[in-house]
């Protein structure tokens, strides 16, 4: 439990570092047009709530497709579309140039819903997983895989941190920490001979490769090393491969 506790702490120290960093300076743009609408949501079809007049700086959150997330001086935050945002100039007179919007969209993504297949200790393995993107460099994620073998069904769940080294490019590599437990449940002939079901505790290292492959979705091929806390004289260390594809929003 005390080598759990640590790596806790550290998957907990990495996060708000990270965090921190990730606090800078928001770009500013100045609406040099009678006015610019801003929005409740990123579309059309959502209402207009406040009006951004001539004059007025206004600070760019975050993209998604063709809509920016925006905040005034006066803290109202709403949605402006990419033509409303060509009627701002930036801080130094000069028109804001709009780079193409799919891959700013997955830099600035809020969440991540992905499933992989691979091989876990020699055997056909399955996963799924969700996340939640905190910074551009670090997510939060739950994943959930599942086994099959000969002689064994591997049922577990994992929580942990990645870190994405160089989310400016398309195709970069990314490291993980994490915690999860276990389920080995023997096949019947195993559990007519005695086995039983055991569960363990698990801690994880991962790396993997990430790259944006079009629109929203992203392709990721990772190797994971899992060590099995158990009750024996020595722990378990097992490993898995996997390929799989995600959308992210």
């Amino acid at each position: 439990m005390e080598g759990m506790a640590k790596w806790i702490a550290l998957i907990g120290l990495v996060l708000v570092i990270n965090t921190v960093n990730a606090q800078e300076q928001l770009p500013e743009v100045q609406v040099i047009e009678p006015y610019i609408e801003m929005r409740t949501g990123p579309a059309i079809g959502y209402p207009i709530f406040y009006v951004a007049e001539k004059g007025e700086w206004i600070s760019i959150l975050k993209r998604r497709t063709s809509w920016f997330k925006v905040r005034t001086q006066k803290d109202k935050e709403g949605w402006v579309s990419v033509d409303e945002l060509k009627l701002t100039v930036n801080s130094a007179g000069e028109p804001v140039e709009i780079e193409d919007g799919s891959f700013s969209s997955y830099q600035q993504r809020d969440f991540e819903l992905g499933a992989s297949g691979g091989s876990f200790e020699g055997v056909p393995s399955l996963s799924v997983y969700g996340a939640w993107v905190v910074t551009e460099n670090i997510a939060a994620e739950v994943s959930y895989s599942q086994a099959l073998g000969d002689f064994s069904e591997n049922r577990f769940g994992i929580i942990s941190v990645t870190h994405t080294t160089f989310p400016e490019w398309r195709l970069s590599p990314y490291f993980r920490l994490g915690l999860g437990q276990i389920k080995t449940t023997p096949r019947a002939n195993l559990v007519q001979s005695g086995e039983e079901t055991r569960t363990n505790d698990l801690m994880v290292g991962g790396i993997g490769l990430r790259y944006y492959l079009a629109r929203n979705f992203v392709v990721k091929f990772e190797y994971q090393n899992l060590l099995a806390l158990t009750e024996r004289d020595e722990n378990e260390e097992l490993e898995e491969w996997k390929l799989g594809f995600a959308i992210f929003f």
